[in-house]
């Protein structure tokens, strides 16, 4: 559309794009449906964005007339390389979404069939999305995810089919993206629900493992800190292999985000240590080129090495040091921040001589008196004096630190 000006009454005052199925609020402001269906059901707002007007009703009216004369203006730029936007189709009817739910429940051998039209319904708007959370998929799904516990050691068709539902189930409620308060009550209220998704990233296919990560990060977001501190060993081990395994990106930076949400508490960090986490950290700083997954890492092992456990796992890998030390003023400022934070905890709790000295000889000291000279932040620039200061006895004026940096080197 370079260079072809769109009549301003054909784009969407929240994406400002050309709408696609324009619809009407009781307010008169016309907006594309999938712009404001996200702003009235995932973002939970009851104001038209407009008029700022709070909305009693929360009908779309579809604008035919207006599609229309989208639709006609498109025909009139084909020339341009614009394409004419399609017909829309109707929003999903929740009777529809019932029948489906019911023939499933009765019908074993429809089961998968019943489920794909489920996933191919999720994917068509934020109101369909709403109308299957409405007619009770999730309970539903649920069921079907807790079902496929036993069909891991089942080696028939039938244990072939469970697992097949079992996965459509998973895909399903995570597009869903199902309301806090409805994932908040599941986890309180059916323990077996986590244990399932457990066994789905001990023993399910890359694709299933991938969805249970990304659910169950969704999951410990909204729930009581009893469920927090109360996960296993496994658990831990799990979602290590998840990083490990390297399944999908999104799948990684899921496992990341739940580590960090599930460290701080109880006896968690140890549990990750001994799940391997360390390892895997200081091995996804090695190879990953990716800003927030590097950062995330960072996150997680500024938390594990809080422990000594941690930090003693951290030291036992080869490249421990030099990879924490190289991401600073390679990533981000955040980044930069949390390398600072792990240098810190180990040159005040895990420094023994031979530490010292491979502080020394990969360039760690160098960098920290880099950070004196250029970092912005404060607490990073006082963490780092504060390091250099406590070892100034072996590093001051030792020959691997560039003459250029000696003038930076704190004074006693």
């Amino acid at each position: 559309m370079d260079g072809i000006e769109i009549p301003c009454q054909f784009l969407c005052p929240i994406s400002l794009q050309l709408m696609r199925d324009p619809v009407t609020l009781s307010t008169g402001i016309t907006y594309d449906r999938d712009s404001i269906e996200q702003w009235l059901f995932s973002c939970k707002n009851n104001v038209c964005p407009v008029t700022k007007q709070v909305l009693l009703e929360l009908d779309l009216t579809p604008n035919h007339t207006l599609r229309r004369l989208i639709q006609a203006w498109c025909t009139l730029n084909a020339s341009h390389g614009i394409e004419r936007i399609p017909t829309p189709k109707t929003p999903i009817d929740k009777s529809r979404i019932v029948k489906l739910i019911k023939d499933a429940k009765m019908l074993p051998e429809m089961q998968v069939k019943c489920l794909k039209s489920l996933r191919s319904i999720s994917l068509e708007g934020e109101r369909n999305r709403s109308s299957l959370e409405a007619a009770g998929a999730i309970e539903f799904l649920v069921t079907i995810i807790k079902s496929c516990d036993s069909s891991f050691e089942i080696e028939s068709n039938e244990g072939s089919e469970v697992m097949k539902a079992s996965d459509e189930a998973l895909s399903i409620l995570y597009q869903i993206k199902v309301s806090e308060s409805r994932l908040k009550s599941i986890v309180s209220n059916d323990h077996e629900f986590v244990e399932s998704l457990l066994k789905i990233l001990k023993n399910g296919s890359f694709q299933s493992r991938a969805y249970a990560t990304m659910l169950l990060k969704e999951v410990f977001q909204v729930a009581d800190p009893i469920h927090l501190i109360s996960l296993t060993p496994e658990f831990f081990s799990e979602i290590v292999r998840t990083l490990r395994d390297q399944i999908s990106q999104q799948a990684s930076k899921a496992a990341l985000k739940l580590l960090v949400e599930l460290c701080p508490w109880g006896r968690n960090r140890i549990k990750a240590v001994e799940g391997g986490a360390v390892f895997v950290m200081v091995e996804l700083l090695l190879e990953s080129s990716d800003k927030r997954a590097s950062e995330l890492a960072l996150v997680v092992l500024d938390q594990l090495c809080g422990c000594a456990e941690g930090r003693a796992e951290f030291l036992n890998h080869g490249a421990g040091l030099a990879m924490v030390s190289k991401k600073i003023f390679r990533v981000s400022q955040a980044a930069s921040e949390r390398a600072v934070r792990i240098l810190s905890s180990i040159s005040r709790f895990s420094a023994t001589p031979r530490v010292v000295q491979e502080m020394l000889q990969v360039g760690v000291v160098a960098k920290l008196c880099l950070v004196l000279q250029v970092d912005n932040s404060y607490k990073s620039k006082e963490r780092a004096r504060e390091i250099l200061k406590l070892h100034a006895r072996v590093w001051r004026n030792h020959a691997c630190i560039p003459s250029h940096l000696l003038p930076c080197y704190p004074s006693s």
